[in-house]
């Protein structure tokens, strides 16, 4: 199905339609090679990298660069060592760079993380512009090495992103326009969601109407809710899949049904209808795991073993859904278990009135 055969690339590609209105930027992402960039809607952006996929006997690893929007913004840095599986972790962690210590991290043993000092920070992010080797070293004799190939271009697009190339503090375009130039970091924006009305008993026998399945049918693509045509796949055999009605308004409803299975993932259609004929159904996404009424919510593995996913969020303002949150957990590389890292490309606060 063709949904699912673009569910990996959720990982690595923004979804335009995943928009907040408040938004005046549209986040970004981008992958090359080892490294992997996420930026927000508020000019936030963060860089992950990992250990050389190309080397099979490299330790997984992943280092989180983090810097906000707006002039004379630092850099922070923090790792995670490998512990998708179960491994004893060093009691020590220093950061080397071509074979030369550059100290101590400031590391926690039992949760196998740490944060880099800014001496730290500035010989890594020097590192990374070249060919340099970039080595965990842990007191146990075992090293983590850190790729650099990808940093380059994720870097790069970081300062195009956030409006730094040419300017002192550019990561790897530097020059000398100035740094009051940057612009300034976006306040994160604010959804209010609306209130919602009880459910009546009438909305729920609507769940069996084939007038409101035939409403959705009409309106939704089988490509995206398999469950509405005769489709193949894992759902194939199944029947009609069940749908759940649930009231939002005086005169609107939610209305919802498992839509596609695959061997690991699973998305069900959610749909803003009215309350009677003419269902009008509005579609909000076939990707939804789970709902509140007033916020759905949806979940995906990149792959089977679950160590990186893909995430996305809407709520109700009273009108209509909208786009509160879209993130990944970074690459693929079997760092941790729903991996190390939240990497947005929208994020939004909840204001309740």
């Amino acid at each position: 199905m063709r949904l699912l055969s673009l569910l990996p690339l959720l990982l690595l590609a923004p979804l335009p339609a995943l928009q907040a209105a408040p938004a005046t930027v549209t986040g970004v992402a981008f992958t090359h090679n080892d490294w992997t960039l996420a930026c927000d809607n508020t000019r936030t952006c963060r860089a992950a990298g990992y250990q050389p996929d190309d080397d099979s006997d490299s330790l997984p690893v992943s280092v989180l660069l983090t810097r906000h929007g707006g002039p004379d913004q630092p850099v922070s840095a923090e790792l995670m060592l490998g512990q998708y599986d179960e491994i004893v972790l060093p009691a020590r962690l220093s950061l080397q760079i071509d074979g030369a210590d550059q100290g101590p991290l400031d590391y926690d043993a039992e949760a196998g993380t740490a944060t880099l000092h800014a001496p730290q920070v500035a010989a890594l992010l020097a590192s990374l512009a070249g060919t340099r080797r970039i080595v965990l070293a842990g007191d146990d004799q075992r090293q983590w090495t850190l790729s650099g190939s990808g940093a380059s271009a994720v870097l790069l697009k970081m300062d195009e992103f956030q409006g730094r190339l040419g300017t002192p503090g550019a990561l790897m375009r530097k020059g000398k326009r100035a740094e009051a130039s940057v612009p300034p970091a976006l306040p994160v924006p604010v959804v209010v969601p609306g209130k919602i009305v009880a459910t009546r008993p009438a909305d729920e026998a609507l769940a069996g109407s084939a007038a409101l399945r035939a409403a959705l049918t009409a309106a939704t693509s089988v490509d995206d809710c398999q469950a509405l045509g005769p489709g193949e796949g894992l759902m194939a055999d199944e029947g009609p899949q069940e749908i759940t009605v649930k009231r939002l308004s005086a005169d609107k409803l939610l209305v919802s049904m498992p839509c596609w299975r695959g061997a690991y993932n699973e998305g069900s259609g959610y749909w803003v209808v009215n309350d009677r004929a003419p269902y009008q159904p509005e579609l909000v996404t076939t990707l939804g795991n789970e709902d509140d009424v007033r916020t759905i919510s949806a979940s995906h593995k990149g792959r089977g073993l679950g160590d990186c996913w893909s995430m996305h969020s809407w709520s109700w303002d009273g009108s209509r859904f909208v786009p509160t949150s879209t993130s990944t957990s970074g690459m693929c590389r079997l760092v941790a278990a729903g991996g190390a890292w939240t990497l947005p490309t929208l994020v939004t606060k909840e204001q309740h009135r």
